[in-house]
């Protein structure tokens, strides 16, 4: 194994291929989903990455200062540290990350799952008037749905997303994808996965819509059906 980037990462060893998990937006690897993930690892003696993208978490640098594009970058350079194929776990906008690191490294990843993966979320998960204000005043501040805290979505990153769509063209991977959604989901219209399956290269696609599920699918049935997809693909 490489060296890893200095980035906030913990890396579970054991056998592969090894499984990374990829966060949300303005989130970090200290979710449910990753240490389940983490523990499920330790306990079958596989080998699992979680790690925070630049300026989230325990990475150094100012949330603000990065883009789609950055994190897709601490992405590879995760997956470069790591030896042999890669199963990668995108959650939200992970999965957006998810799919333009398999384009980006289509030798070494083996297998996706995306929960509630939102791929190009800047061109549909934005009203009118939300990007005028981007485009306006270079920043969108809003109260999160989850907590007390405030939702920045900078400039930068509304344009670097529009320059990383993927969902526009056939998405040319070959591997063994699952992808699980809620249909109670508030941020990401469960219809979406099915479409991204369509997109998706592959013939060994299955969609797992959950219909009590939320945006989180944090409980504990959830997070069961990702380690059985885990399970499953690799």
């Amino acid at each position: 194994m490489s060296d890893f980037p200095k980035l906030a990462c913990h890396f579970t060893p054991g056998a592969g291929p090894a499984v990374v998990f990829l966060c949300g937006y303005a989130s970090d690897m200290e979710g449910g989903k990753a240490l389940a993930i983490e523990a499920w690892a330790r306990a079958n003696g596989r080998a699992f990455l979680r790690f925070d993208y630049r300026g989230c978490g325990e990475s150094p640098g100012d949330f603000e200062d990065f883009t789609l594009a950055d994190w897709r970058d601490d992405a590879l350079a995760m997956i470069d540290a790591v030896e042999g194929p890669v199963v990668l776990v995108g959650s939200s906008m992970g999965g957006w990350v998810m799919l333009l690191a398999a384009l980006a490294r289509p030798g070494r990843v083996a297998g996706l799952i995306g929960i509630a993966a939102a791929p190009d979320f800047t061109g549909w998960g934005f009203s009118d008037e939300q990007k005028a204000a981007m485009a306006r005043d270079g920043r969108l501040s809003e109260p999160s749905s989850y907590d007390d805290s405030v939702m920045v979505t900078t400039r930068a990153f509304w344009e670097s997303g529009e320059a990383n769509r993927v969902m526009d063209r056939a998405i040319a991977f070959d591997g063994p994808v699952r992808l699980l959604q809620g249909q109670q989901d508030a941020e990401v219209p469960w219809e979406r996965a099915a479409m991204l399956g369509g997109l998706l290269r592959s013939s060994d696609v299955q969609i797992t819509l959950v219909k009590d599920g939320d945006h989180r699918l944090s409980r504990p049935q959830d997070i069961a059906l990702v380690l059985r997809a885990i399970e499953d693909i690799s």
